[in-house]
């Protein structure tokens, strides 16, 4: 398995750091935001059996698997650090992730309306060279407004939000279904919290905002 490197929208600093970073994901959102951080980083998708266990709490889970993801990938790239992040809405307790298709997102958004769900997002920073392993969990409580099934259907139409947990694609249309956000890490809704995710990738030894041409 060989990394595939990422293309940030915007200029990386060139080779600031000792270790290579690699977003362990598949998802084009978090490739995005971690983007904004200018730094070099290659994407492996890691595989990951994403099915909760019994009894499992939305929390615990996100929390196992972004752990098990970057696991994964720096099982097989062990000089890098490696990112690894999910995302799970929870809607009393209830767990519910991508919907995957019309049907269940319509089904997902008729359980939401008018209701507050946490979207319950962890991200996990791991080395398997120097020992390093961390996970944190970012909670992001969103009121949803009473969604008519018109509304439902306008917006799954216009968005497709079928690979987002809960079906709710908040940086795009999906705004329009809500009263309220609250969260103290505002990129956790749209995939991977980058204050924590910051915190935790200086623990490992990644510098961040460096001068150009400097080595760590």
């Amino acid at each position: 398995m060989s990394p595939s490197p990422a293309d940030p929208d915007r200029t990386a600093l060139p080779g600031t750091n000792a270790r290579p970073v690699i977003l362990g994901s598949s998802s084009r959102y978090r490739q995005e935001l971690l983007a904004r951080l200018a730094i070099p980083f290659d994407v492996v998708s890691p595989e990951v059996d994403e099915t909760p266990l019994p009894g499992e709490a939305p929390a615990e889970l996100a929390l196992r698997l972004a752990l098990a993801k970057a696991r994964a990938v720096a099982a097989n790239f062990p000089q890098a650090v490696v990112i690894g992040s999910d995302q799970v809405a929870d809607l009393n307790g209830l767990p519910l992730g991508k919907p995957g298709n019309h049907e269940r997102a319509v089904a997902q958004l008729r359980q939401m309306r008018g209701q507050a769900v946490i979207f319950q997002t962890a991200v996990a920073v791991v080395c398997a060279e120097s020992g390093f392993e961390q996970v944190e969990l970012a909670a992001v409580k969103v009121a949803f407004r009473e969604l008519s099934d018109d509304e439902i259907e306008t917006y799954l139409r216009i968005e497709q939000p079928y690979d987002c947990a809960g079906s709710a694609k908040s940086e795009g249309l999906g705004i329009a279904l809500l009263e309220s956000i609250e969260s103290d890490d505002p990129t956790a809704l749209v995939g991977l919290p980058l204050i924590r995710t910051c915190r935790m990738m200086r623990a490992a030894g990644i510098t961040l905002l460096a001068t150009p041409g400097a080595k760590s």
